[in-house]
């Protein structure tokens, strides 16, 4: 401390503090650098438009009500008409017209799946430090190690690699289909409660230090239709298969429940994003699903099938109670997530998707000047502005399934065009009134058409023997 005393005697009180403050004002004024924020992004399989809380269900879903509340619903968020290219447009943030993947799922039998040159969503977050998991439904292929999730970026699976199983057995075409770490699970249970268990098993033993991934596909509310006696009960006025359809909603908005508590129980709500969507849009509406007012249902381009119920919520981020109207599509979610993880944006395979966060937070424009929402050799659809355009979408795929059958009495070619923003129920065709417009939105689909590679189909071998355990060799 003698300098100090020199320098207080020479100098004087005054100039000492005079030098020394300044610099401890900056440092508290600096900018503190805010930890990466966890991501939770469940995704419901089968959901229609409108059999939330939120668009007026009959079907009471508090738990995803409260969650949509506390953040920001897209009202026009887009997917793809089928479950697998929705996932592979999530987890690269392409269109699925890049994979092969744009016609129907990829079947247990398949000999191929998400090209393995292409950098997911996991991948690309682990990279920038996170721990990742998916606890539920997969749907991207399993016919090599090289494509089951472990080897796609995920630190932990728990779940199924192909749609339709059996909810109890978890039996799919007389093949078992549960697994851990990507090895056979026998866990018991229903499938709903047992992804729910994991995923809060997975956040509560979460080392906080580090960001958290956390995909949860549920398998629920696709058929089979299946589900606990209990959850039906409330219900017993709807007729059967809606009725077990409901209750098999129930049991998931249930599980939502339980990792958003979790989350909470952890201390980890301030700082996770939470994202919610369907894959598709609800099938059979009606009987089974209801997509409210939209038109056209699961395997069609209409807005019934291709728009799905969808929020992001991120305590101190996103106003409450607030709505995004600005177009999205699934594909933003990916750069959109990684410009908030600091993720490096840089890659081979340029992304289509756009980051959407100024159209989320602040219900700014959509980041596109065109939404592809699907290219085929038979059928396709392109939204531009308030602007639709739909090639032969009366040519609806077979659900699940990657033929293509023409509807019957409809013309062999048609084309419709919607002003979305005019008639969001897609009621009358302007085609006729305005070609102009067709041709603008004609020549932006060929150039995407253009770039499509052929789609990948799986007919059945012949001779082929199902595995006791999918994914696995006999």
């Amino acid at each position: 401390m003698h300098w100090m005393k020199l320098l207080f005697g020479r100098l004087g009180t005054s100039l000492v503090l005079a030098l020394v403050v300044p610099t401890i004002v900056r440092a508290a004024d600096a900018p503190v650098k805010s930890p990466k924020p966890n991501v939770v992004l469940i995704l419901a399989d089968d959901l229609g438009w409108g059999d939330v809380g939120w668009h007026n269900s009959e079907i009471k879903t508090p738990h995803l009500d409260k969650l949509a509340a506390s953040g920001t619903r897209l009202e026009q968020f887009y997917v793809q008409p089928v479950c697998s290219p929705t996932r592979a447009a999530l987890m690269t943030g392409r269109y699925p017209m890049r994979h092969g993947l744009q016609v129907g799922v990829v079947r247990p039998w398949a000999q191929y799946g998400l090209p393995l040159n292409e950098r997911t969503l996991p991948q690309a977050l682990k990279s920038a430090g996170y721990e990742t998991a998916i606890c539920g439904k997969w749907h991207l292929g399993h016919f090599q190690p090289d494509y089951l999730p472990t080897h796609r970026g995920f630190d932990h699976q728990y779940g199924h690699y192909n749609g339709a199983l059996d909810y109890f057995t978890h039996v799919r075409d007389g093949g078992f289909d549960w697994h851990r770490d990507d090895r056979v699970n026998r866990d018991e249970g229903y499938s709903t409660h047992l992804i729910a268990r994991e995923a809060t098993r997975l956040v509560g033993q979460h080392e906080t230090s580090k960001p958290l991934f956390l995909y949860v596909p549920f398998n629920a509310v696709h058929a089979p239709h299946q589900v606990p006696e209990k959850y039906k009960e409330p219900y017993s006025k709807l007729k059967e298969p809606r009725r077990s359809y409901a209750g098999m909603l129930a049991a998931m908005d249930e599980a939502v429940g339980q990792i958003v508590s979790a989350i909470d129980a952890k201390g980890m709500r301030s700082n996770t994003i939470f994202i919610f969507s369907s894959d598709n849009g609800g099938p059979a509406p009606g009987r089974v699903t209801s997509n409210g007012p939209l038109r056209g249902q699961k395997g069609t381009l209409y807005e019934g099938g291709v728009r799905v119920p969808a929020f992001v919520s991120w305590q101190g981020h996103l106003q409450p109670g607030t709505v995004a109207k600005a177009p999205l599509h699934i594909i933003d979610l990916f750069p959109t997530l990684l410009t908030l993880a600091g993720a490096p944006l840089e890659q081979t395979l340029p992304t289509d998707g756009r980051d959407a966060w100024n159209a989320i937070a602040h219900n700014g424009p959509s980041p596109h000047d065109a939404i592809l929402l699907n290219t085929t050799p038979d059928s396709g659809a392109i939204r531009v502005g308030d602007w639709k355009l739909l090639l032969n979408a009366s040519r609806i795929e077979r659900e699940g399934e990657a033929k293509v059958t023409k509807k019957a009495g409809a013309p062999r070619d048609s084309v419709e065009l919607f002003n979305i923003a005019q008639d969001p129920y897609e009621k009358k065709n302007l085609a006729t009134a305005h070609p102009e417009k067709v041709k603008e939105l004609k020549a932006r689909y060929d150039k995407f058409s253009a770039e499509a590679i052929a789609p990948k189909v799986a007919p059945m071998a012949k001779g082929f023997q199902v595995p006791k355990v999918w994914g696995e060799s006999d």
